[in-house]
């Protein structure tokens, strides 16, 4: 995969980098909704600016320097990255953020952990252990988490720490009219004492001294019949 970037000039450019541009690029899904979105901003959308804002400093003065559509992070274990819907690098004030965007409509977020891991591998298992290392976290491996949100999150931190960022945020950019499996996210909060809510920015502090964030944003609606 080459380094070199070409910006995009309309939302449809976007598909080519599916996993499948067929099947994944419908009216009133994700990824279609997600692209539609994210480029007529030309930035962040409205609805993202909106809950920094509301967050105060230093969140209020956000502003993205760089965003690449599924951007695809390596992670150990397997030949699979995990493929961010878009990855954001942002600056506030003196610091940078790497910033993880998950966008969902009504699809859930795939396998649990024990489903994943109950045809296990070699792979399996290293890149588990690698996740809840970075994450900080210790988790069973029967566990109900879903798994997506836990390499998600680890590739917002590790491109934090390619870029020598401080802050690392796992973004849900959600369309949902009833905020399909915000459950699911909350329990993923859980791990660190969080309690979720919708439209704001929650923090904790991992062992590497790296501020982690975690926000649900409403997306703009009208965007589910582009």
């Amino acid at each position: 995969m080459t380094d070199i970037l070409l910006p995009a000039t309309s939302a449809e450019e976007w598909r080519q980098y599916l996993a499948d541009p067929v099947k994944q690029w419908e009216t009133g899904f994700s990824a279609k909704t997600l692209a539609y979105c994210w480029q007529e901003a030309g930035g962040f959308p409205q609805s993202v600016t909106a809950v920094f804002r509301s967050t105060g400093k230093p969140f209020a003065e956000l502003e993205p320097l760089l965003i690449l559509p599924e951007h695809k992070v390596s992670l150990p274990g397997g030949r699979a990255p995990s493929q961010n819907d878009i990855w954001v690098l942002a600056r506030m004030q003196k610091e940078l953020m790497s910033i993880a965007v998950e966008g969902k409509v009504d699809e859930p977020f795939a396998d649990t952990v024990n489903d994943w891991l109950r045809e296990g591998s070699a792979g399996k298992e290293e890149r588990f252990a690698f996740l809840t290392k970075t994450l900080g976290i210790t988790i069973p491996r029967t566990s109900p988490l879903r798994y997506q949100l836990l390499h998600r999150t680890a590739s917002a931190i590790l491109e934090a720490e390619r870029f020598r960022a401080d802050h690392a945020m796992l973004l849900i950019h959600s369309f949902s009219p009833r905020h399909a499996w915000f459950e699911d996210f909350a329990a993923f909060l859980d791990l660190w004492g969080i309690q979720a809510e919708l439209n704001k920015v929650h923090s904790a502090r991992l062992p590497s001294g790296c501020a982690l964030h975690f926000a649900w944003v409403h997306g703009e609606e009208r965007y589910l019949s582009k």
